[in-house]
């Protein structure tokens, strides 16, 4: 079942276990444990990521972020289980979200993370150029350079 999700301990719980995907494939430096700690998180809600959830018979599953910002909606933070994954999951929540705007999406992730840019590929997403994805990381994210060096955007 999908709900917005405010169970911060459960959100973390999530993301750090399927963000460890991550570690060794994205640079070095962009690594830490945890991947995201609490208050990284309650930072991201106050700025306005408004999570979504999927709820399984026992525990959550997976999350997903919808942050309006100017006149695009970005998708952040999109996790699942790795217990869970590839079980439609991500699609579910994806889905639900897109209902939630009618505002161009945007997703950023990290170039080095093939199974994440054929996620959003095969769901009608497109990479955009180097040269835009530098204009709307410095736009629409408050992130540091050296992320933007590492990360790319997809457009739908």
């Amino acid at each position: 079942m999908i709900e917005r999700c405010e169970d911060l301990g459960a959100m973390l719980e999530v993301i750090n276990d399927a963000a460890v995907a991550y570690r060794g494939v994205i640079p070095a430096d962009r690594w830490k444990e945890p991947y995201m700690p609490l208050e990284e998180l309650r930072d991201e809600i106050a700025a306005g990521v408004a999570f979504w959830g999927w709820r399984g018979p026992e525990r959550l599953e997976g999350v997903m972020g919808l942050q309006h910002v100017a006149d695009v909606a970005l998708i952040r933070h999109a996790y699942t289980r790795t217990a869970a994954q590839s079980r439609g999951i991500g699609s579910a929540l994806l889905d639900t979200l897109k209902r939630q705007t009618d505002r161009g999406l945007l997703v950023g992730t990290w170039k080095a993370a093939g199974w994440a840019i054929a996620f959003y590929q095969r769901r009608g997403f497109t990479l955009v150029s180097e040269q835009e994805k530098a204009r709307l990381l410095k736009r629409y994210w408050n992130i540091p350079e050296r992320q933007i060096e590492e990360s790319v955007v997809l457009a739908s």
